[in-house]
């Protein structure tokens, strides 16, 4: 599957700070700055039944800015990203606007794509849909059957489950209660109540024909379709190894879906932890409630855009808060990211200003600390400001200004 066209990124003088990101597994900051092989990241993708809404948006961002921030590093990265192109929530849409789902997935995969673009998000190495990873996940549903750690229900369906009392660390990823990770179940695409299971746990590997539904070959599992948590464990593992630096989505996702393609990925390899830092970004809320498809509150980007609200300004807008806080759009929120933006571009483009070099150094240090982008904003304003009020002893600092907060941040003035 194509991905998208790649922002320019200008070098920056100086070496870069260590990232310490926090690792919700072990609920503590940690340097992640991969290894001599370079680092690699895992992201979860969409699911292209609906347009890009501003949750996605915050969630790439974030990823985008320890991309940023490891290549400021000198560090090669590796960044890999799905499209869950088959799925219930997509059937269910296409079913419900009598839309091809195959047609449905092509459309908002497209969608996302310009939407990316435009929020010049760096693309990913690789950006691969479920449905051509199907062979490969049919192969390892076998390996699990075959080593006892997966089991096909006694009903017909062809239904195959993973079991999770084989996987004595099951959990770690989370830190959930039992009864937590059983309402997150339901709550999240998770079928506690199914009738067969060993546990109510167990996730689903993969689903047995259904009339109506599309479906592939599986050899010796029969004609079916993945689940979604194997989906990910498999694409991370087939190219970026039995461990990885970042496995990163929402926080939504901490449960089940990281807990549970981690579980998948360990029992596979016997190698863990799966993923060196599990990193989880925040919510966005709209005007104090939660933003939904339920609510029918989504905000998208694709929308922002048709009503010309320039893209630098609403990553502006999502970058005002800690990456890890739940936080609201509000428009007070995008109304200060545009006078922001307008403040700094007409201070980049001023003859001189105060030390560029400094504004660099302290950029990269708060940055450094787990993707303080609130301290690294501050940090720009404060050089605008006293660049704006005359402090004009560094003539080489406006570019050097620009090119940091177009490298390290991802705003282009």
């Amino acid at each position: 599957m194509d991905s998208w066209s790649s922002p320019n990124v200008p070098a920056l003088p100086g070496a870069g700070v260590p990232l310490r990101l926090y690792d919700s597994a072990r609920q503590d900051r940690h340097v992640s700055s991969g290894d001599a092989g370079g680092a690699s990241m895992y992201v979860c993708g969409i699911t292209p039944y609906d347009a890009t809404h501003l949750g996605h948006a915050a969630t790439m961002i974030t990823f985008d800015v320890i991309n940023r921030v490891w290549r400021d590093n000198g560090v090669d990265v590796t960044y890999v990203q799905n499209v869950t192109d088959i799925d219930d929530p997509l059937l269910e849409r296409a079913n419900r606007d009598g839309e091809d789902w195959i047609v449905l997935a092509m459309r908002e995969t497209a969608l996302f794509r310009e939407d990316m673009e435009a929020l010049r998000i760096l693309p990913p190495a690789h950006y691969v849909g479920a449905v051509e990873s199907i062979p490969a996940i049919a192969d390892e549903v076998v390996n699990l059957l075959d080593a006892g750690i997966a089991y096909r229900l006694d009903d017909d369906t062809g239904d195959i489950y993973f079991d999770v009392s084989k996987d004595a660390t099951f959990g770690y990823e989370s830190n959930l209660t039992r009864p937590e990770m059983l309402a997150f179940f339901a709550e999240r695409g998770g079928d506690p109540d199914r009738a067969g299971k060993r546990d109510a746990l167990d996730p689903l590997l993969w689903r047995g024909a259904r009339d109506g539904e599309p479906a592939w070959e599986g050899g010796i599992l029969g004609p079916g379709r993945p689940g979604w948590h194997i989906e990910c464990a498999v694409i991370a593992l087939g190219l970026l190894g039995s461990r990885i630096d970042v496995q990163g989505g929402g926080n939504d996702l901490l449960f089940p879906h990281h807990e549970m393609s981690a579980a998948h990925a360990e029992a596979l390899t016997g190698e863990a932890p799966f993923a060196r830092h599990y990193v989880h970004a925040g919510m966005i809320g709209l005007h104090g409630e939660k933003m939904s498809k339920s609510r029918g509150n989504l905000v998208f980007v694709s929308r922002l855009r048709a009503d010309h609200v320039e893209s630098m300004a609403v990553r502006l807008a999502l970058l005002a808060d800690h990456y890890r806080d739940d936080r609201q759009w509000t428009d007070d929120l995008l109304k200060t990211a545009q006078q922001r933006l307008s403040r700094w571009r007409e201070a980049v483009a001023l003859p001189a200003g105060p030390s560029g070099a400094e504004t660099l150094a302290a950029v990269r240090e708060r940055l450094a600390d787990d993707l303080d982008t609130v301290g690294a904003l501050a940090v720009v304003d404060d050089w605008v400001d006293a660049t704006l009020a005359g402090d004009r002893t560094d003539a080489d600092a406006p570019a050097l200004v620009a090119a940091t907060v177009d490298a390290l941040l991802g705003v282009a003035l």
